[in-house]
Formats: C-alpha cells, sequence, structure tokens
C-alpha cells in the first residue's frame, strides 16, 4: 500500500472547476479515491471531471450559495468518506469602502456554505465514522495585508469553526481541519471579485509575494497536503491548522 493511499474511499470536493479544487480531485483519483465533484460552472466542471483517473466518479451541477441546491446535492451524493471544502473568493476592500453586500456576499461563500453543507451532510447521516473535513483558510489570517479585512474575518471564523467542529465529532473519529496555505498560483490571485478591483490586486501583489519565503506555490502543492489529511496516515490529527507557504510563525 502506498503512502496517502485512498482506495475505498468516497470524497465530496466543492469548487473543483478549477484551481486548488481541481487539483484536489485530479490527486484524489490518482490515489484510488472515487470523487464526487461540485461546483456551479458545468463547462469548466466537465473538464475536470475529463481528467480524473479511473472511473465511478460523480459530477454535481450546484450553486451552493442556494441552501436549496446544498440539499438537493446531499440527498444526491452517496455516503462519503472525506469532505473538502474549496469553494470560495477573494476580494480586497479598504475597509472605509466596506458595504452591507461585500459582506454579505464575502461571509456567505466563504463561511456560511461550508458551514451549511457539513451541517446537512451530517444530518443526513451522510459521512461515515473515521471521515476527514479538511477546510481552507489562508496564512493572511496571520499575515494581514492591505484591503483584506473581509477574506481574512471570513477564513479566521472557519479556522474557528474547524476546531470546534472537531471536538463535536472526536467520538465517531471524524476529523476537522484547516488549510492555511500562502499565495496560490490560482485564477483566484489573476480574477478579482470584481472588475473595479484589479488595480488594487495587481498594485499590491508584488509586495505581497515578497512576504513568502518559498515564494508562491502551485495547486498541487496543497493538494499533496489535502491528501494527507483525507488519508489514514492523519488518522491521529484533529483540530489543526497546517501552515503553508514557508512563513514562520
Amino acid at each position: 500500500m502506498s503512502f496517502c493511499e485512498l482506495s475505498g474511499k468516497t470524497i465530496l470536493v466543492t469548487g473543483a472547476s478549477s484551481g486548488i479544487g481541481k487539483q484536489t480531485a485530479i490527486q484524489i483519483s490518482e490515489l484510488g479515491g472515487r470523487v464526487i465533484i461540485t461546483g456551479r460552472n458545468e463547462k469548466r466542471l466537465s473538464n475536470t471531471f475529463k481528467e480524473l483517473s479511473g472511473d465511478n466518479h460523480i459530477k454535481v451541477i450546484a450553486d451552493i450559495t442556494n441552501e436549496d441546491e446544498i440539499y438537493n446535492l446531499v440527498e444526491e451524493i452517496p455516503k462519503i468518506d472525506g469532505l473538502v471544502h474549496c469553494a470560495g473568493i477573494v476580494g480586497p476592500t479598504p475597509t472605509k469602502f466596506i458595504r452591507e453586500e461585500n459582506i454579505e456576499k464575502l461571509m456567505r461563500i466563504n463561511f456560511e456554505v461550508p458551514v451549511l453543507l457539513t451541517g446537512r451532510v451530517l444530518l443526513r447521516k451522510k459521512l461515515n465514522d473515521k471521515s476527514s473535513i479538511v477546510f481552507m483558510s489562508t496564512i493572511a489570517t496571520r499575515m494581514p495585508y492591505f484591503g483584506g479585512a473581509l477574506y481574512n474575518s471570513s477564513k479566521s471564523a472557519i479556522e474557528s469553526y474547524s476546531k470546534t467542529l472537531a471536538l463535536e465529532l472526536v467520538k465517531k473519529g471524524i476529523r476537522s481541519n484547516c488549510i492555511s496555505p500562502g499565495l496560490v498560483n490560482t485564477p483566484l490571485i489573476k480574477k478579482p471579485l470584481s472588475e473595479g478591483q484589479m488595480e488594487l490586486v495587481d498594485e499590491s501583489l508584488g509586495r505581497y509575494i515578497k512576504k513568502y519565503p518559498m515564494g508562491i506555490g502551485e495547486p498541487e502543492d496543497v493538494a499533496n497536503s489535502i491528501v494527507f489529511f483525507l488519508s489514514d496516515e492523519s488518522r491521529w490529527v484533529s483540530g489543526t491548522n497546517l501552515l503553508m507557504g514557508g512563513v514562520v510563525q
């Protein structure tokens, strides 16, 4: 048996249309796991599906910002052994320009969606005992940057939620952990939340990169850590937050 073997495991990956979610789904399939991928862009999700190794994988088109579609997704899937929350957005906004709509959008996608989906999976008893849940956070919760107040707040909230979840599920052997990467080369850093915010990203990106001794990461780097948390090799690890990017805290 190879390290991080995932044969016999069924894993649900959100945000699998691109970036970290796509690469995570691919690597799970390469390690023998069965993957359920979901996203709202049918074309991009289908491209991910074509790159999966093996068979018996499942593709579900869903807009999980809609609670009804979360419920439908959970009803449609079989029981799973892992849940990876890769869906998320960034949206650099200076604090003086933050409005209610900004708060609602960032918190909805980055915090409320994974919380609601996890809760529904547990309520419908779709998560097997000794399973693993992985949330995506960011090193930026420890390294604040200009315009990152909302994004960092949404990720700080998910870190706290993950720790509490780990405590609640420990008797079933279900683990909950966070991954906190530094800057990763994904479409998120090239395509901001709205066109008007592009200048802010371009202006600050160079300064932000300098904070990372190991430079910009690739989706594969993060996916490698995710599959470890999904595998039995991490069966004694829960309630943690893995910091990535070479930043010493």
